[in-house]
């Protein structure tokens, strides 16, 4: 761990790119979508907007995977690492509290505790494991992955009425805050902290040769899908929704694929880091504008992540104002929008690409601006 900081992989980097791209689709769809209906609800939902959202899927736990695997390749000294991860950690805590909740509403309310949340979180937790050996630290993470649906049949009281008035006991709050979602804790820590903690044991991988590296993705990630196809099948255990035989075999594969991302379950784990092998295996060999331009948003994540809601939810009172709403109807977070707003699905990629393209300039100036200076506070955004 005492050894000099590796130059970046692209390939990392262009993955993570790829993956703040698509989260940016699924929040186009909240904060420009039609209301109408929840997407993932099989009795109301069809295929383009059932897909729609579960692409997005892959983000959150690549999100986590990559995080972990970056604080290993950092290749900073054990005490200065935990350090580091420990007040990076707190300091995405204090900004899902604040500034990105304010992205979220155009408003200060009571927060809800979402990714960047889990995220920070999991790397404060994740500042005391790095102190473990890798490969205890690697069988520690599937474990974790792998057992805690396991205690889904515990189930929390509220933690607030219907006033927002906080109302849940300590074991309420316990078990809401690691495993439960249950507003306003919409992320539970576990299992986000075992992804990002395999994410760090699997850190050594990538300090293989390429080819060699690249082999052993694949090889990850085809188990990964093959096992989610095997266990899925099986209906036996691993998410909270076993899949039902529909209609239609359209929607007999939806209901496949509609797995559980609150906690995240071992189904939905699998069916996602699969395919993010897979894509870090491609990266490896891939190159052209696209690729750098993903490299770009990659470099910069929490950057991109706030901008991109403060962009978003501003198309949005743009959009309500062109339709005849009032500003004050969109300084609260999307799901209070008036529900005859909105676009159709066509008109969320429209806005999606536009805000994409919009992104990238500040995005590459932030980036080389990262590049140029090492000032510490830097490498907290």
């Amino acid at each position: 761990m005492n050894s000099p900081k590796l130059p970046r992989l692209n390939s990392i980097d262009a993955v993570r790119g790829l993956i703040m791209v698509v989260m940016a689709l699924d929040h186009a769809r909240d904060f420009l979508g039609l209301k109408a209906f929840n997407v993932t609800d099989l009795t109301k939902t069809d295929a383009p907007y059932f897909f729609t959202r579960w692409v997005t899927h892959f983000c959150a736990p690549g999100f986590m995977f990559l995080a972990g695997t970056a604080a290993f390749l950092a290749r900073r000294p054990r005490p200065e690492l935990s350090r580091f991860l420990l007040t990076r950690g707190l300091w995405l805590v204090f900004a899902e509290l604040t500034l990105i909740n304010f992205a979220w509403s155009f408003s200060f309310r009571p927060p809800l505790l979402m990714v960047i949340w889990a995220l920070g979180w999991s790397m404060v937790l994740l500042a005391a494991l790095v102190w473990l050996p890798a490969k205890w630290l690697a069988v520690l993470s599937l474990i974790t992955i792998g057992v805690h649906n396991a205690f889904d049949g515990l189930h929390a009281g509220p933690l607030a009425d219907a006033t927002g008035t906080l109302v849940g006991t300590g074991s309420d709050w316990a078990l809401s805050l690691l495993h439960q979602k249950n507003a306003p804790v919409i992320y539970p820590l576990i299992p986000w902290v075992a992804v990002m903690a395999l994410g760090f044991s699997m850190g050594p991988l990538f300090l293989l040769e390429a080819q060699r590296r690249t082999r052993v993705l694949v090889i990850v990630g085809v188990s990964c899908i093959a096992a989610f196809f095997v266990l899925r099948g099986l209906n036996l255990y691993g998410d909270l929704v076993p899949w039902t035989p529909q209609a239609s075999s359209t929607f007999t594969v939806l209901s496949f694929l509609n797995v559980t991302k609150y906690p995240p379950s071992l189904m939905y784990l699998l069916m996602t880091l699969g395919p993010l092998f897979l894509l870090l295996a491609l990266a490896e060999r891939m190159s052209g504008p696209a690729i750098r331009l993903l490299v770009v948003f990659g470099r910069v994540p929490f950057f991109y992540y706030l901008l991109h809601l403060v962009l978003l939810h501003a198309m949005a009172v743009g959009l309500g104002l062109a339709q005849g709403f009032s500003a004050a109807e969109f300084m609260s977070p999307f799901w209070k929008f008036p529900k005859a707003f909105g676009l159709n699905l066509g008109g969320v990629y429209v806005v999606w690409a536009a805000a994409v393209l919009l992104l990238y300039l500040p995005s590459r100036w932030f980036a080389a601006l990262k590049a140029r200076r090492k000032d510490w506070w830097l490498s907290y955004l």
